[in-house]
């Protein structure tokens, strides 16, 4: 969630020279990407207007209350419909998939696979969203990606935007490996670093063959370079 938080951030910075500050952004699903992409998002400067579970989604126009739903999601293991009944103001709706129907700048999907369709696409880019980056694994179709990006909606690919796990995988790795112990800090840091540097590899792949703005060539390109030079180096071809 935090990856994926710092991944949208560069995205914003260098492609519009924005950021996260006084965005709405909707983040489908309660679960720990989820919740720590609003806890991320929030500390960025946006306003988490909705989230949902399999069960129904929640909004709330003040901006989602990060302890309240953690409380109820992850220490509770709660149907999300608790949330409305403990912030004033808060409404839930009996569907999931009613995420996608509230306005927002910022769309985070980090629930399931193929949650965002055509349709759901047309409606999002008829509220006026301008940047849409994945959490989940690939939970936009092809056909939403494709209106997305006809529509000029920045479009940020989960094989990118969701690495931030596989990062702190690999961070742990070496802590293990170097027998030491960083802080949650120095982790987060590092994360940042991660995600950072895997945007602006994937912009610039995009940039390099021609592709400039789709970050989903930038990503399919970067990755077969860096499988290809590896693979050199070690002598396969």
């Amino acid at each position: 969630g935090f990856g994926l938080c710092y991944f949208t951030q560069e995205m914003l910075a260098a492609m519009k020279n924005d950021s996260f500050i006084d965005k709405a952004v909707t983040i489908s699903g309660s679960g720990n990407v989820a919740l720590y992409a609003c806890k991320k998002a929030t500390e960025l400067g946006a306003r988490v207007v909705a989230m949902s579970d399999s069960t129904g989604c929640v909004y709330d126009e003040k901006g989602i209350n990060f302890d309240v739903m953690r409380q109820v999601k992850e220490v509770e293991r709660a149907r999300i419909s608790e949330y409305a009944k403990r912030v004033p103001n808060a409404t839930y709706v009996d569907s999931g998939r009613a995420v996608w129907d509230y306005k927002c700048d910022i769309a985070l999907p980090c629930a399931t696979q193929n949650e965002i369709d055509g349709e759901i696409a047309k409606t999002l880019v008829k509220n006026g969203v301008t940047v849409v980056c994945e959490g989940a694994n690939m939970p936009c179709t092809a056909e939403a990606v494709e209106i997305f990006q006809k529509s000029g909606v920045i479009f940020g690919p989960a094989k990118a935007a969701n690495a931030g796990g596989v990062a702190t995988s690999g961070l742990e790795m070496s802590q293990n490996s170097m027998r030491t112990s960083w802080t949650f800090g120095e982790v987060d840091a590092k994360l940042k670093d991660i995600m950072v540097n895997i945007f602006h590899t994937v912009n610039n792949a995009a940039k390099g063959f021609g592709r400039e703005g789709n970050l989903v060539a930038g990503a399919n390109i970067a990755g077969f370079l860096k499988v290809a030079d590896a693979m050199k180096w070690q002598g396969v071809y």
